[in-house]
């Protein structure tokens, strides 16, 4: 079982992969596209082409777990772009981005804020 945490590192891929990949491939898109270690613990969300389906890659201390969804019609409304080869993401942006929501709209506490003490 994949427990997605606050505190994990979640790099989502800009660039679509093919999807024909598997686990060894993805570690290398991790190490060579990415620049990051596939071992570190880190959760790594990569998309088809079509924006249809997504896999995501994870080292568990143990062995590598590699989950995909793929929709019933439609494509993913959002998908990051831009210059860098991955963005990070919070888990609750992943969260949103699992249900086809678009995690840029969500409106979603930050990750962490002061407390404030009873005095």
């Amino acid at each position: 079982m994949i427990q997605v945490t606050p505190h994990m590192r979640i790099l989502v891929a800009v660039e679509p992969v093919d999807f024909r990949a598997g686990i060894d491939a993805l570690v290398g898109v991790c190490r060579q596209r990415l620049a990051s270690d596939p071992f570190d613990g880190g959760l790594f969300v990569f998309a088809n082409r079509r924006r249809s389906a997504i896999k995501i890659l994870v080292y568990d201390g143990n062995g590598f777990w590699l989950c995909q969804k793929r929709l019933s019609s439609g494509k993913f409304a959002y998908w990051p772009d831009g210059l860098p080869p991955a963005r990070a993401f919070e888990a609750c942006e992943l969260q949103v981005l699992l249900m086809g929501g678009d995690p840029t709209r969500a409106s979603v506490p930050p990750p962490w804020r002061a407390l404030r003490t009873a005095r």
